[in-house]
């Protein structure tokens, strides 16, 4: 018989060995000190049948910047249930046991990257950002100097070398931008230890991670991680620049450090596969087209306390809405609830008022972070408008400055 339990220190082993095969992994040669360290037993649920372990979700311990604030909430990771054992119902038995007790630890929100997209809106989670990919032809795109003054790149210089040299002034930089930037979450030296880890197998057949960083005088205020591929062919060189993540202070910044990835000797090709869905690239250069962009998923995002969440963040426009929010898969995290707020306040209680707006958990997830209209949930038929005019009331508010950026897989 099969029972879900609680992780313990000594599962990580074959916890490990069931996701690498349900996700398709060559394991030869690999190590996973990095991952070990970032295992969270106490979070993980297990379903075992008999000694062995045959499915798990787990949780990590984060925070997730929002529009106007930080909260702590649940980043959902390895979900996977051994092959001999599925449609058995195991994944949902986990998945509903896991949000009940990230909402039990006080956490607002669950966050995850679906590796199979069709599968989470069924537990009530909402696609609350995208990406950007891109394939860039560098010999046919340059940052294009008439759309910005040059002056602003006076005193700035850049530094380049291994990831791990440059490590202090990666993470400073990336703190000081994490409180800004919807969809970023909290980095411990554990988790930038797993960023900057270097082991063969993380390269994908390029080489070793690299950074460069942008000075102004002495102060850092940018940097990217990156990787080269080398290649040739008849034709000559045909390498490529693997760009992993872009942080910049200043728009000068951002720019400096773009110019220098576009223009690698040997270089053909420039990717970016986690680019922001309101990435400036598109904005900097010279023919947006050879840019190569292709729009994908990011991160989901579910809400298991709708005050708290909604408290949480902060709005662009004043707004006061009534919203009766609809949670099938966790009833008691539903109901009807006063929302007032703006650009430096937010109130959220339960409320025995007559709705304005009615929406499921999952569609009020998606417009969360900023990055969904709710003008557009509503066109599709997601959001009920009991009170005439309040979609056009409320759209405004749930926008933000940027779009949410989900900067890394977790």
């Amino acid at each position: 018989m099969v029972t879900l339990r609680t992780g313990v220190e000594g599962d990580y082993d074959e916890v490990n060995q069931l996701v690498q095969r349900a996700f398709l992994n060559d394991t030869a040669g690999r190590e996973w000190d990095e991952e070990r360290a970032l295992f969270e037993p106490g979070r993980s649920v297990l379903a075992v049948d008999g000694e062995r372990v045959v499915g798990h979700v787990g949780t990590y311990t984060r925070n997730l910047t929002v529009p106007g604030g930080v909260l702590p909430a649940g980043f959902v990771t390895v979900v996977a249930v051994a092959g001999t054992h599925r449609r058995r119902g195991l994944a949902s038995a986990m998945l509903t046991r896991q949000l009940g007790e990230i909402r039990d630890r006080g956490e607002a929100l669950a966050l995850l990257w679906a590796s199979e997209a069709g599968i989470y809106g069924r537990y009530g989670y909402g696609l609350a950002s995208r990406r950007l990919s891109f394939e860039i032809d560098r010999r046919e795109v340059r940052v294009d100097g008439s759309r910005f003054d040059k002056s602003r790149l006076d005193g700035l210089r850049l530094q380049a070398g291994p990831a791990a040299a440059h490590r202090a002034q990666v993470a400073d930089l990336y703190e000081q931008a994490r409180p800004a930037r919807p969809g970023f979450a909290s980095r411990d030296p554990r988790w930038w230890d797993y960023r900057l880890a270097d082991q063969a197998w993380h390269r994908g057949g390029a080489g070793p991670l690299q950074a460069v960083v942008c000075l102004d005088g002495d102060t850092p205020v940018g940097y990217a991680l990156y990787r080269f591929r080398s290649s040739w062919n008849d034709s000559g060189p045909n390498g490529e620049v693997g760009v992993m993540e872009t942080v910049a202070a200043t728009p000068a910044a951002y720019t400096l450090l773009w110019d220098y990835l576009l223009n690698v000797d040997l270089t053909r090709t420039v990717g970016l596969w986690l680019g922001a869905l309101d990435e400036p690239l598109q904005y900097l250069v010279n023919d947006p087209r050879r840019l190569g962009m292709r729009m994908g998923d990011g991160l989901w995002a579910r809400l298991l306390d709708v005050p708290a969440a909604l408290r949480a963040r902060r709005y662009a426009a004043e707004v006061d809405v009534v919203l009766e929010v609809v949670d099938e898969v966790l009833p008691g995290s539903g109901g009807v609830f006063r929302l007032r707020g703006g650009p430096d306040h937010a109130a959220c209680e339960p409320t025995a008022d007559q709705p304005d707006l009615r929406l499921d958990t999952a569609t009020l997830a998606a417009a969360y972070l900023g990055g969904n209209s709710l003008g557009a949930l509503a066109a599709a038929g997601r959001v009920d408008e009991l009170h005439p005019g309040a979609v056009a009331t409320t759209a405004p508010a749930f926008t933000w400055t940027r779009a949410p950026h989900g900067m890394e897989i977790f």
